[in-house]
């Protein structure tokens, strides 16, 4: 009886282990199988999310045909200053008119020159050759080629009057100049001089005026007759 029933409970409780493996190993089937399906689906939620939000980030970042770039606008109430201009007539940095006063009026002309500005002889009633006063005053800031005014203490002296005639009339013109006279253009400003009044050595005070006639001579046809 003891052995009967030992053999019983032994071959039950083998055949209860065996069913309780079966169902324990079914149970880890079903879980990895479970685990491994979240694991699927959240990877491929995952995959899904990251290409709708590139998407997204494409789509956004390519402008549209109605994307415009409105240009900045100055604040109400401000000017914008304009670009500086540049002209020829800039004063020169210390450039100021010299100190010719008490100087021979040649003198003063050349020292004038040097610093490229103009001239004006004005001739008074006493006695002498020196400048008197300038207009601008001495020591005014002033731009190249600007004229200067001379005051002489006394008259006009006598000048000589160049030989012009076959010169260029450019030329003619810068001969009188400097020798204080002034050329009187007859009949244009180019071509050579043809004709001179008065002539050389010819009669004259600084400042007064020659004529000259470039190009053809006076009663000659300026242009050859057609053959």
């Amino acid at each position: 009886m003891t052995d009967a029933d030992t053999g019983r409970q032994d071959s039950t409780g083998s055949g209860g282990g065996g069913r309780a493996s079966v169902l324990l190993g079914g149970g880890l089937v079903a879980v990895l199988l479970v685990a491994v399906g979240a694991t699927g689906g959240w990877l491929l939620a995952g995959e899904g999310d990251t290409s709708q939000a590139d998407r997204q980030a494409a789509a956004s970042a390519t402008p549209t045909p109605t994307d415009r770039v409105t240009p900045s606008r100055p604040a109400a109430g401000r000017t914008t200053p304009a670009a500086p201009r540049t002209s020829a007539t800039t004063k020169a940095a210390g450039l100021t008119v010299p100190p010719v006063i008490g100087t021979d009026f040649e003198q003063a002309r050349e020292t004038l020159r040097k610093q490229r500005l103009g001239w004006r002889l004005v001739f008074g009633t006493g006695s002498g050759r020196t400048v008197e006063s300038t207009s601008p005053a001495v020591g005014t800031q002033v731009t190249r080629g600007t004229t200067v005014q001379l005051q002489v203490a006394g008259p006009a002296p006598a000048a000589e009057v160049p030989d012009v005639v076959g010169d260029e009339c450019a030329e003619a013109a810068d001969d009188l100049v400097d020798a204080g006279l002034y050329p009187r253009y007859r009949n244009g400003r180019s071509g050579e001089v043809s004709r001179q009044d008065p002539a050389e050595d010819g009669p004259a005070r600084w400042n007064d005026e020659v004529s000259i006639w470039c190009g053809a001579a006076p009663g000659q046809p300026t242009t050859k007759p057609t053959p």
